[in-house]
């Protein structure tokens, strides 16, 4: 199927190509995802490490605006981790929490960050669009969305990913590059993605399955928006670009540390929460990256409290400066404008 008759079909319909990203940990809030839709994209809540209450309250701040909208959760695929590495790595992370007085989590914890009540919310109430990162939902998830009117979205890295996620059911797929700020939706977290380019991987996306593609991973500007519609996405998915927007709820430490010169690259790392994620370069992740084990959720629930501690004290050096390879772009702009900018060749 060409690009041209896979946009045609593109069932978002959206007036602008533009996705206002999900940025679990605070950034992305109800005011972002209206202030999308009324640009002419489209925005997602993000359900990740808030409970199923949360969630229903931004939902109906949400539908109060009547627009379409998407939800995204984190789909299950944990990285068990054994007691001895976790007491190790945190033995070494606690030195640093002593600073703030804080004790962390001795034991590990691990959770589905509630998935089965976020999806009974979800069919109970449905909404218009649902994501899923981080693992393939069981495909009587997404047929059991679907039967209730919602289109279901997969994030994938690769055409491996993306085959399973149009045999499983999605309706579309988010092919997100290695370039991208935040987690990686990796499904194999134990293997980060390839370098491979944004616009590379919506080819090989495209050539892989008959679904439409939305592009994500490290856009910024006009020019990469149009550049990745012309390898064939239906749309283009930004975050980091939208955090320091005016519906940003980013931490004031994050929104400074993307402009300070002293940040100067960002990294893949797993020192923060036992999955790779790509954030800005730090002290916390020079110190810790060589000892960090993979384990998540567990190293997630390790840090969570110290990186709190030190965004509310300004000590970027400890807190997760999630941001993608465009990070340098960031404009303090609405929500609306920073997307009809980036809209702009589209």
């Amino acid at each position: 199927m060409t690009a041209r008759t896979k946009a045609a079909r593109d069932p978002l319909g959206l007036d602008i190509p533009l996705v206002a990203a999900p940025m679990a940990g605070g950034a992305t809030t109800a005011a972002m995802v209206i202030a999308a839709a009324e640009a002419g994209g489209l925005g997602f809540l993000a359900a990740g490490y808030k409970t199923p209450q949360v969630l229903l309250a931004e939902i109906a701040a949400v539908r109060k605006a009547s627009i379409p909208f998407g939800v995204n959760i984190f789909a299950p695929n944990p990285v068990p981790i054994d007691a001895v590495s976790y007491r190790q790595y945190a033995y070494l992370v606690q030195q640093v929490a002593d600073r703030f007085e804080l004790e962390l989590p001795r034991d590990p914890i691990e959770d589905d960050d509630a998935f089965g009540a976020k999806i009974d919310l979800l069919l109970t109430d449905p909404v218009p669009v649902v994501s899923f990162t981080f693992g393939l939902p069981g495909g009587d998830v997404i047929a059991r969305l679907q039967k209730v009117g919602t289109i279901v979205v997969q994030t994938v890295t690769n055409s491996v990913e993306a085959t399973a996620a149009a045999a499983a059911g999605a309706d579309l797929v988010v092919a997100q590059a290695g370039a991208a700020g935040g987690h990686s939706g990796t499904f194999t977290p134990d293997r980060p993605p390839a370098g491979i380019a944004v616009t590379d991987l919506v080819a090989e996306v495209s050539a892989a399955v008959d679904i439409p593609v939305i592009a994500a991973g490290g856009l910024a500007s006009a020019e990469e928006v149009s550049q990745v519609l012309g390898a064939g996405a239906v749309a283009a998915a930004v975050g980091t670009a939208l955090l320091r927007a005016d519906e940003s709820a980013a931490s004031p430490t994050h929104k400074a540390a993307l402009l300070d010169p002293v940040c100067k690259d960002t990294v893949l790392t797993r020192a923060f929460t036992g999955r790779p994620a790509r954030g800005l370069r730090n002290a916390f992740i020079d110190r810790f990256e060589a000892d960090a084990p993979l384990g998540y959720p567990a190293i997630h629930h390790l840090t969570s409290a110290l990186r709190k501690a030190a965004a509310a004290a300004g000590v970027d050096d400890l807190v997760h400066l999630w941001a993608g390879t465009g990070y340098r772009r960031v404009r303090d702009e609405s929500t609306a404008t920073i997307l009809a900018g980036l809209a702009r060749n589209g």
